[in-house]
């Protein structure tokens, strides 16, 4: 049996985990105005990146539907 190699920050090439930082969510970023600390709120990654999705999502879904209405004219 093969057994799959975990990737650790320890054994990562220097440029896989600069990505891997990119790919942090930001919430207060992604949702500007708020009073409170939105990464402070959601702490955990998992959830930071389902939200980054959902607002993803929205802004796919709004587009697909202007798009509708602009073959309908």
């Amino acid at each position: 049996m093969e057994e799959k190699a975990e990737k650790t920050s320890e054994n990562m090439p220097e440029k896989e985990k600069g990505e891997e930082k990119l790919k942090a969510v930001d919430l207060n970023t992604l949702f500007p105005g708020k009073a409170y600390d939105l990464n402070h709120l959601f702490p955990d990654e998992g959830t930071r990146k389902l939200l980054y999705q959902v607002k993803r999502n929205k802004r796919d879904i709004e587009r697909f539907i202007k798009s509708l209405y602009l073959e309908e004219e």
